[in-house]
Order: structure tokens, then sequence, then C-alpha cells
């Protein structure tokens, strides 16, 4: 792995799981000495994170993690609403006994997670499940389409697994949406996984007041 790659996902990670917030400050030399690296595949990886919109480059003031856009969230949410539910369709008709084991295992590691209050835990097992999904459904193609589109919502997400109840809440809906594929039910499968994904982003103005420093209503100029 390059260096620049492996600084790009390193922070990239770090963005999506909102260990460095919204509005930090982006030190490329502080990044290299972390690294080990020359300034040069740092300022690569930033600027590949700035076309993703993950990080915002202002002439003159300087390079920040930037804000998330408010007007993105339900644009992502459209996009993957669309294609989760097609894509379960179709691992519903494939589902084994055998897939539906590995679906309940990830479960069983997103409810540890909950149990020791790992919200990173939580959401790495939330994407799990839902890739798994992609992979059974035959079309694990489809994956890497519904992970950049949601990036934003990913972010925002994080902000949401505190909130009393949240996790729990989400559980309970991805068991309903196991349950629909465990029956080889399409239709029913379709619809728990809409469900799923409609309960998104009706908290979101909950979590805006909490933190509006985090949300912009575009991408742009801070």
């Amino acid at each position: 792995m390059t260096a620049s790659r492996r600084v790009y996902q390193s922070l990239r990670q770090r963005i999506v799981e909102m260990r460095m917030l919204p509005r930090e400050r982006i030190v490329e030399r502080d990044i290299a000495e972390e690294f080990g690296t020359s300034r040069t595949p740092v300022h690569e990886a930033v600027l590949r994170l700035a076309d993703e919109g993950l990080i915002e480059v202002v002439p003159r003031s300087g390079t920040f993690v930037a804000r998330i856009p408010l007007d993105g969230l339900e644009q992502a949410m459209l996009v993957r609403d669309a294609l989760e539910t097609a894509i379960i369709e179709k691992a519903a008709t494939r589902a084994t006994p055998g897939c539906v084991d590995r679906l309940r295992a990830i479960l069983a590691q997103q409810e540890a997670a909950i149990e020791s209050g790992d919200l990173h835990a939580f959401h790495r097992t939330d994407e799990l499940f839902h890739s798994t999904l992609a992979e059974l459904s035959g079309y694990p193609g489809v994956w890497p389409i519904i992970a950049q589109a949601k990036i934003q919502v990913d972010r925002y997400r994080q902000l949401t697994l505190p909130l009393a109840g949240r996790m729990q809440e989400v559980l309970k809906q991805h068991r309903d949406v196991l349950d629909a594929v465990a029956s080889g039910d399409p239709a029913r499968a379709a619809q728990a996984m809409h469900e799923h994904l409609d309960r998104v982003l009706p908290v979101l103005e909950i979590t805006r007041k909490l933190r509006p420093e985090f949300f912009t209503a575009q991408l742009g100029p801070r």
C-alpha cells in the first residue's frame, strides 16, 4: 500500500467515525510526522478527501474537516433506499440457512457492541451487515456505490448513535430485516429494508440542534 493511500484510508475513517470533527484544522506537516512520511503523499490524500467532500481547502485560511451538508443527506438516502431495497429482494431469494446464520452472527457482534458501549464497533458491524446482504444478493459490486453515496450520512449517523435507545432501535430493525430475508419473501424483505432506512433521517433535527456547528446547508466555503 502506498503512503498516500495509507494516509487517505486512515484520515477517511477518522472523519467518517467523527474522531476528527467538522471544522477541525488539518495540518499536513503534523500528519506527515505521524505517518513517518513526506508531505507529498499527505497532500495527495487531502486532495482526494476534498474531492469526496470530507475536507475543505479554504484559500488564505487553511484546510479543515468539512461540515456535514444537510442538502446532501436526503439525496444520499434516496440512492441508498433504491439500491438496497433492490438487492435485498435478490438476497431473500438466495438466502440459505448458512447465509442466515452468518447474518445472525453479525447481529450478535452488534449487540455486543451495544453492551460494551462501543459506538465505532456498532457502526462497523452495521456496515458489515449491509455489505454482507449485498454480497449474498449476488451483486457485491453495488455496495461500493452505496458506501460512497452515503458517506456524509455515515458521519451524521455517528452523532445519532449516542441518543438514548438509538442503537437498540437499529438492532431491532436489523433483526426485522434478517427475519424477512430468512422467510424467503422478497417483497417482505424490501419493505423491512425500506422501513429501516426510512427511520435514518427523522432524528436529524434533534441532532442538528445539539451540534449546529457541525452542519452546513451545502458544501462550499466555511
